[in-house]
């Protein structure tokens, strides 16, 4: 099941496009669930209560904010949720870049262009329901998508997931589950009792320590180089990355 949510201060443009989600529903017999929203803080509202979206088609301007702001906000609570913007400028266009942005679509939005973006982002979206994390966090229930999660670590209790983004995310927690919940991703390295390291960040591997795109180390135990070397290189040769020697 696919979750949209519109929000849109023109009645208008948000009853249209009510009329072609439910033609596409019925035509394609897709399984959507979609609400839409006339304000913008009554959207944060339902977020910030649990509402979790894989799509938002979201207006730019709006009375009292905009939609860039808003954007911003729910990424505090959802990294993985697409987000499409609607408007009748582009002006916007850079700034959407820095949230995260699936697609920015001009308006009027045609029959052809919303069921071409639609098409493209649930099948982006079906894909990407098998590769995120949920995790009962102090900011309430935040889905992660793997491939930002550069490496997990605990500390006492807890589970602290380090993100691409540079936000880090705790919940309680313990490794050993971490690891059976995350066994079929390959991409996942166990390297230490205390941290788990997604190897599409790995920068270098030295005996000591395994040293991560942002630059942080992380500890290799005594004895435990080669595994760590050799779980990586295989890793590394089934994606058929390059090698110099």
């Amino acid at each position: 099941m696919i979750r949209m949510a519109f929000c849109d201060d023109d009645l208008t443009v948000l009853d249209g496009i009510r009329e072609l989600m439910d033609q596409y529903r019925t035509k394609y017999y897709q399984q959507i669930e979609y609400s839409f929203f006339h304000s913008p803080l009554e959207l944060l509202a339902e977020i910030e209560n649990g509402l979790r979206l894989d799509v938002l088609v979201l207006d730019v301007v709006m009375p009292g904010t905009d939609g860039i702001s808003v954007a911003r906000e729910i990424r505090r609570y959802d990294e993985a949720v697409k987000i499409i913007f609607l408007t009748s400028s582009s002006e916007f266009a850079l700034e959407a870049c820095t949230v995260g942005a699936y697609f920015y679509q001009m308006k009027p939005v045609s029959e052809e262009n919303l069921y071409r973006l639609l098409r493209s982002v649930i099948s982006e979206c079906e894909k990407a329901g098998q590769c995120s994390l949920i995790l009962h966090s102090k900011n309430g229930i935040t889905r992660i998508r793997l491939d930002k999660l550069l490496y997990c670590e605990v500390v006492g209790r807890y589970l602290m997931f380090h993100l691409e983004n540079g936000k880090v995310l705790e919940c309680v927690g313990s490794m050993n589950t971490l690891c059976s919940k995350l066994a079929s991703y390959k991409n996942f390295l166990h390297s230490h009792r205390s941290f788990l390291v997604n190897m599409e960040f790995v920068q270098n591997i030295s005996c000591r320590a395994i040293t991560m795109d942002n630059h942080v180390e992380i500890p290799i135990p005594h004895g435990k180089y080669s595994r760590v070397k050799n779980q990586y290189l295989e890793y590394a040769f089934s994606k058929r990355q390059i090698f110099m020697l």
